[in-house]
């Protein structure tokens, strides 16, 4: 039971990091906006990048609201790792393992914290949403429907 707490608090902190993370890609806030993220995109090869950039706000902006909530938590998190690999590779491995703490200018940050949420997600996709989530509350409402019918059903030849 209190393994299925410790998912839980890694699923949320986890949701709150991609919205936070996805918000900025699709509106000017924080410092950031979809074509500042575009020229970053442009400067490693990835192109069309705003259509990329967009698209990449939206499922970190989605994925992360359906983690926090617990909402096909196996299924969201593919993408979200999917983008995470994406970044490691085009974004952060020329950097090195490490973030760049001393914000050295021209000197990007390294692949230590995309690591980290890939290996988080990587981690629900394995054990499910934990507690408090969409998806165990549909869980138990299937099995508390399945087990009222008397009979089972019957399919249809």
């Amino acid at each position: 039971m209190i393994q299925a707490w410790g998912v839980t608090v890694l699923r949320l902190i986890v949701g709150v990091v991609f919205i936070a993370h996805g918000l900025p890609k699709l509106l000017p806030i924080w410092g950031a906006s979809p074509a500042h993220t575009a020229a970053m995109f442009e400067a490693v090869g990835l192109q069309p990048a705003l259509l990329l950039v967009l698209t990449v706000g939206l499922v970190e902006l989605l994925g992360g609201a359906a983690l926090f909530l617990g909402a096909y938590t196996r299924l969201m998190a593919l993408p979200l790792a999917f983008v995470m690999g994406v970044a490691i590779w085009k974004m952060h491995w020329p950097s090195g393992f490490f973030l760049n703490w001393t914000l050295e200018p021209g000197v990007g940050h390294g692949f230590e914290y995309t690591l980290v949420l890939f290996g988080a997600l990587c981690c629900l996709m394995l054990a499910g949403p934990g507690a408090l989530s969409v998806d165990g509350y549909r869980a138990h409402a299937t099995k508390a429907t399945s087990a009222s019918r008397p009979w089972p059903r019957r399919s249809k030849v």
